[in-house]
């Protein structure tokens, strides 16, 4: 059965949404590991600061039912399909791992590139997952983190 990681986050009604978003996640997957919680700033648009944390889980569904599970949270959630890739929203559901999977289908692809460009995705993921491998590069995530150039980092761990 395939381990996934599913990056969330939101910055409209975020103290709403993430908890919602979790219980719906565990109802499909059963349990989950969380990582801690990070607040940073938009990226690529002026906003209020997102809420950001990842998940760990697993499932015998293909990653495009799971995909296809997540957009459909995101809409019960109030996310419109039109919404842009840069703007507020108030959930993002990405699976950015499954298993060791490296799919490019459409708009399906893992590894999500996040992992590697944005500390809001790595960072949780290397907490929850310091030793699992990025099925490219087969670098773990802690040694990612640790290279990863934090001098413009404006992220906060919240809570745990």
């Amino acid at each position: 059965m395939p381990t996934g990681f599913i990056s969330i986050g939101s910055n409209i009604d975020k103290e709403i949404h993430i908890p919602s978003s979790l219980q719906a996640l565990s109802e499909l997957f059963g349990e989950l590991t969380i990582s801690s919680v990070f607040e940073s700033e938009p990226v690529g648009f002026v906003g209020d600061s997102f809420h950001n944390l990842v998940v760990q889980f697993e499932s015998e569904l293909s990653a495009k039912e799971v995909a296809k599970l997540l957009k459909q949270i995101e809409l019960d959630h109030g996310r419109s399909r039109e919404s842009q890739k840069f703007s507020a929203r108030t959930l993002d559901l990405d699976l950015i791992l499954y298993g060791d999977q490296i799919i490019s289908d459409g708009r399906l692809q893992i590894p999500r590139d996040e992992i590697e460009r944005y500390a809001f995705v790595l960072e949780p993921l290397a907490e929850i997952a310091p030793n699992a491998t990025h099925p490219i590069s087969r670098r773990c995530y802690k040694d990612l983190w640790h290279d990863f150039d934090k001098r413009d980092l404006r992220q906060t761990k919240l809570e745990k």
